[in-house]
């Protein structure tokens, strides 16, 4: 009886252990964090913070990695469960498109407070549902050394003291021609790097310098909330800022190390090696192309010089426009989770990036250059191309670019449109036919 007894007083001890260890545990998931994580190059770095955060607030961060390519796959999967990812990520307006219905309003969040330039959080009427995280930028990219060696120089025909007064297309222009005429002076073979024209090189002018004059465009479309969304519903573009957009091409193909008949030659490599080894003073590139300039063999140009300058067109208002900064990473948050999983999953992004721990993981570890006001210049990755797009960011008054080129009708389209520039560089079909080109094959591919 006795054996019988201590049997049953074991079994009933383990049955209310096994009771009491799932009660906990749907405790946990109740009022947990599940954050499904789109980058799995940085999955390792996230369950280390997740560790961290339950060691300090004692609250669970349960991190799922999709696997690289199968996120949208990943995501359909996993919310339709019980226990849904609490956070998960939409890769721009087009994303939201295809999750508004799980996505909370995130307007009065400490997170959103955070954003240095609201307007790159996705909107749709009064309410904010996406909230990029990481960001990358482009525009002119400037060699300090020489633009000072040319601010020194006694016969400069300029009113311009220093970069920090190029605010404009109009102000920028004078700059640069008058370098030219001193090119020898500041021992350039020319103020830009070659605009790269070689076939599948281009992309920097039909995608990236296009993005300015579109948005722009769209901007006034008062019909949408959001640019990218009105370029995605615009059958028939009147590329209204084409001559704008003419104006900074001609700059640089008028003022180029390399002859315009040449450019259909010029790859982007050779372009980032003739700013690295000082024959060129600008160059037309965003974040990504530091290392392009670092690791060129005999590179000139010391990191601390290495500047961004907004790309000018000439447009009203410009004396307030920043870098062209974009992202296809957003959070969001599920608002078919419970109201108290929505709180524990904000306080955790709002840890992540505006603690002292949180913003060290971010910079350190996760490399993210982020949007967010709450990083200095010394809390961001170790490239002065992050730390010059946080700087333009985090200035008073300044309106970043946001990416609208997402919106492009197809490749197609960019392909037809670099074609119709470099025949224009070149001299064999004038700036009208680039113009109606480019309102025509938008048009027939979208």
């Amino acid at each position: 009886m006795k054996k019988t007894l201590s049997c049953i007083l074991a079994c009933l001890l383990m049955t209310l252990s096994a009771f009491s260890l799932a009660a906990c545990t749907q405790k946990d998931d109740a009022a947990g964090v599940y954050f499904l994580n789109f980058k799995p190059e940085s999955a390792k770095t996230y369950e280390k913070i997740a560790d961290d955060y339950y060691k300090e607030k004692g609250v669970k961060v349960k991190v799922v990695t999709a696997a690289a390519n199968t996120y949208e796959q990943t995501l359909k999967s996993e919310i339709a469960k019980k226990n849904a990812p609490t956070i998960f990520q939409i890769n721009g307006p087009i994303g939201y498109n295809n999750w508004k219905n799980y996505c909370a309003d995130l307007k009065d969040t400490k997170l959103y407070s955070y954003l240095s330039d609201k307007n790159l959080a996705i909107r749709e009427g009064d309410g904010v549902y996406g909230i990029p995280y990481v960001v990358e930028a482009y525009g002119i990219i400037y060699n300090k050394e020489i633009t000072d060696r040319y601010f020194a120089l006694k016969n400069r025909q300029t009113q311009v003291n220093s970069m920090d007064e190029v605010n404009k297309y109009n102000k920028l222009r004078i700059l640069v021609e008058d370098m030219t005429k001193h090119k020898k002076d500041l021992g350039i073979d020319g103020v830009f790097a070659s605009t790269s024209m070689l076939s599948g090189e281009d992309w920097r002018w039909q995608t990236h310098l296009m993005n300015i004059p579109l948005y722009y465009e769209f901007a006034e479309n008062e019909q949408y909330d959001d640019p990218t969304v009105a370029g995605l519903n615009t059958t028939d573009i009147t590329f209204k800022y084409a001559d704008k957009f003419k104006n900074i091409f001609d700059l640089y193909i008028n003022n180029s190390t390399t002859q315009k008949t040449l450019l259909g030659s010029k790859s982007v490599a050779d372009s980032m090696a003739e700013f690295a080894l000082g024959k060129a003073a600008m160059v037309q590139n965003g974040t990504w192309g530091y290392s392009q300039i670092a690791d060129v063999k005999g590179n000139k140009v010391k990191a601390e010089n290495v500047k961004f300058l907004p790309i000018y067109l000439g447009i009203d208002g410009e004396e307030n426009q920043g870098l062209c900064v974009g992202t296809e990473n957003y959070f969001a948050i599920n608002k078919k989770a419970s109201a108290e999983q929505q709180k524990a999953s904000l306080d955790f992004l709002e840890w992540l990036y505006g603690s002292e721990k949180g913003k060290k993981y971010v910079s350190e570890e996760l490399g993210f250059t982020t949007p967010f006001n709450t990083f200095t210049e010394k809390e961001t990755p170790n490239d002065p191309l992050a730390k010059e797009t946080v700087r333009w960011m985090n200035k008073e008054k300044i309106n970043t670019i946001p990416w609208i080129f997402t919106a492009f009708p197809s490749e197609n389209f960019k392909t037809e449109l670099g074609s119709l520039l470099l025949g224009y560089a070149q001299g064999s079909n004038t700036w009208d036919e680039v113009k109606a080109g480019a309102i025509k094959f938008w048009k027939s591919e979208r």
